[in-house]
C-alpha cells in the first residue's frame, strides 16, 4: 500500500497523488500557474498531507479537478461532473498524510461525502456536522455509503466554500 494512503477497515482515505501535485504545481487544472506563498496565519486545509497547514509554511492555492484524473485512469467521461474548484497544498513536496482513517485534521463544521458511480456519475451525497472531537465517527459513515456496491469513490468537500478535501475508495 502507498505511504500516502490512511487505510481502516472498509476505505482507503486517498490525499492528492504526489503525480498530480507534480503537475498542479506547475501549472493547475484552470491552465494558470500559481505562485507559493508563506502562510501567516496556518488552517488551510492541506489536500496533500491531509492536514491543517501550520503558520510559516509555504502553500500554494491550486484549481484541481479531482474527479477528471480518476475518470481518465478508467477510461469513463466525468462529463458535468468534472467539477474544477481551489485546493491548498504545499507549495513543495511534503511526506504526506500521517495516521489511519478519516483525516482529522481536516474535518469542519460541515462536510459532504459525496458518493459517485464506477462511470463517474454523482450517486448521491451524506452531509455530515460533527465537532472535530467526534469526527473519527465519519468511518462509520463512510462504511455505510461504501455498503452499496454502486459506489466506487467518494469525494469529501466542503459544503460552505465547496472545496474537495480527499477521495475515499471502498477495499472491495
Amino acid at each position: 500500500m502507498a505511504t500516502n494512503t490512511a487505510t481502516t477497515a472498509s476505505h482507503e482515505v486517498h490525499p492528492i497523488t504526489p503525480r498530480v501535485l507534480e503537475r498542479l504545481r506547475a501549472g493547475d487544472d484552470a491552465g494558470r500557474a500559481r505562485k507559493g506563498f508563506t502562510d501567516g496565519e496556518g488552517g488551510a486545509p492541506l489536500r496533500c498531507c491531509l492536514r491543517g497547514s501550520r503558520a510559516g509554511e509555504r502553500i500554494m492555492l491550486v484549481s484541481y479537478a479531482p474527479l477528471r484524473g480518476w475518470a481518465r485512469e478508467r477510461g469513463v467521461d466525468p462529463g458535468p461532473y468534472d467539477e474544477v474548484g481551489p485546493v491548498f497544498v504545499h507549495a513543495q513536496p511534503c511526506h504526506g498524510p500521517q495516521g489511519t482513517g478519516y483525516p482529522l485534521g481536516l474535518h469542519g463544521p460541515l462536510r459532504v461525502l459525496r458518493a459517485y458511480s464506477a462511470q463517474g456519475r454523482i450517486l448521491g451525497g451524506r452531509t455530515v456536522e460533527l465537532p472535530e472531537e467526534r469526527a473519527g465517527e465519519v468511518d462509520g459513515i463512510l462504511a455505510e455509503v461504501f455498503a452499496d456496491p454502486a459506489v466506487a469513490l467518494v469525494h469529501v468537500r466542503a459544503v460552505v466554500f465547496g472545496c474537495f478535501l480527499a477521495e475515499v475508495r471502498p477495499l472491495r
